[in-house]
């Protein structure tokens, strides 16, 4: 198999919200939105979908920085579970990881505070308002 075209890209479920992390996202990070599908937009209606689905995000893919990030509502199930990965942002200095740290912290938890590690001018660990763990850490730059 060659895999160097292969790429790996989280998916992740919003459970009926969508369209408020995109936001949230837009602002906190900077996304850019390349592609949003509505349930309505599907050309078969799935069956067994309530009437309210069809303005529903059915696949959103979000761009941030050079990475790709797929979101969807799901099928409204509730709040999203994301257990057991955490995504991680590397920013090019302290003031941006600053800012982003606050950012996606707003209304989130933070589970470790943005500080100086042995491998990283700052490193911290939250979790966003829809529940997504994230590390924010500033590029390290080998001594000169």
């Amino acid at each position: 198999m060659n895999t160097s075209n292969t790429l790996v890209q989280p998916y992740l479920f919003f459970g009926g919200r969508c369209e408020e992390a995109i936001e949230f996202y837009r602002k906190a990070l900077g996304a850019e939105v390349e592609r949003l599908a509505r349930f309505k937009d599907a050309p078969e209606r799935q069956p067994g979908l309530p009437e309210c689905f069809a303005e529903k995000v059915m696949h959103a893919s979000l761009r941030i920085g050079g990475t790709m990030i797929m979101a969807s509502d799901g099928q409204c199930e509730g709040p999203g579970n994301f257990e057991g990965f955490s995504l991680s942002i590397t920013v090019a200095d302290e003031a941006d990881a600053e800012r982003v740290f606050a950012a996606l912290s707003d209304g989130g938890l933070v589970t470790m505070k943005l500080e100086k590690t042995f491998w990283a001018p700052k490193f911290g660990i939250l979790q966003d308002r829809f529940g997504v763990s994230w590390m924010v850490s500033v590029m390290h730059k080998p001594e000169a």
